[in-house]
């Protein structure tokens, strides 16, 4: 397979993909599954008139090197991860003000899904991460975020600090979130030109990171974590956005 294709794998993101008909090139089916949901996912294949192979499910394993498939896997042609001149290209034919999330060191590639899923749903336009030392779009990046992949631009530069410094002078505001901070989420303003920077797994926000944020807020905790999974918070945060933005 060609550095630009892919497997979308698992029923919801394969359906997802086949819907959209976005790039979608090969699917292969485990061979023993008759059951509703794959027959809906092959009448869309179908329709789309992308082939389909019935397969053993030990050569299905063996097509997408053991990654979890739940007996369907689509090959397609994968979106591009974006850089800086994107970005820049993006704000600038906006017809609206923008609403970005920033990942300051995400790894995980199941939080890295589920934060593009939930930017998919509160209509982010795009995820802004750094090169180094973050998860790229995997397989199961692909797969947890369930389409959303394919749709929200995943933007990926070299110096986040420089790119935020950018964004800022764009006009932009870019609120950071940390445990320490004394302001709640929801004591702010989240309307206008928005980023929401959310740190990364453990450490949280980076200091050169925090330095650029304009204003850092917490999620109120009342109970004895001290803290909320990534993901958790970039849903709760830009939903909390959505709100008062009026997209709801």
């Amino acid at each position: 397979m060609s550095d630009d294709q892919t497997w979308v794998l698992g029923l919801h993101a394969v359906k997802s993909a086949l819907q959209r008909k976005d790039g979608a090139e090969e699917l292969l089916v485990d061979s023993k599954r008759q059951d509703g949901r794959i027959k809906e996912i092959l009448g869309l294949a179908e329709t789309a008139g992308i082939p389909c192979q019935r397969i053993p499910g030990r050569v299905l394993d063996e097509r997408v090197h053991g990654e979890k498939h739940q007996g369907v896997a689509l090959r397609v042609r994968q979106r591009q991860t974006q850089d800086e001149p994107y970005l820049k290209a993006l704000l600038k034919r906006l017809e609206k003000q923008p609403f970005l999330l920033i990942l300051d060191g995400v790894q995980d590639p199941h939080n890295l899904g589920a934060c593009l899923r939930s930017a998919d749903g509160a209509g982010v336009d795009a995820i802004v991460a750094p090169r180094d030392r973050s998860v790229a779009l995997t397989a199961t990046v692909r797969k947890v975020a369930s389409g959303a992949a394919e749709t929200v631009p995943f933007i990926q530069v070299a110096n986040l600090a420089r790119t935020l410094k950018w964004l800022k002078a764009e006009g932009v505001w870019l609120i950071g979130t940390a445990g320490e901070a004394t302001q709640t989420l929801y004591e702010i303003d989240l309307c206008g030109a928005l980023a929401i920077v959310m740190g990364g797994e453990g450490k949280g926000l980076r200091r050169l990171t925090r330095e650029q944020c304009d204003l850092l807020v917490k999620l109120p905790m009342a109970g004895s974590v001290e803290s909320l999974n990534v993901s958790v918070a970039c849903g709760i945060s830009l939903y909390e956005a959505v709100r008062q933005r009026g997209n709801v």
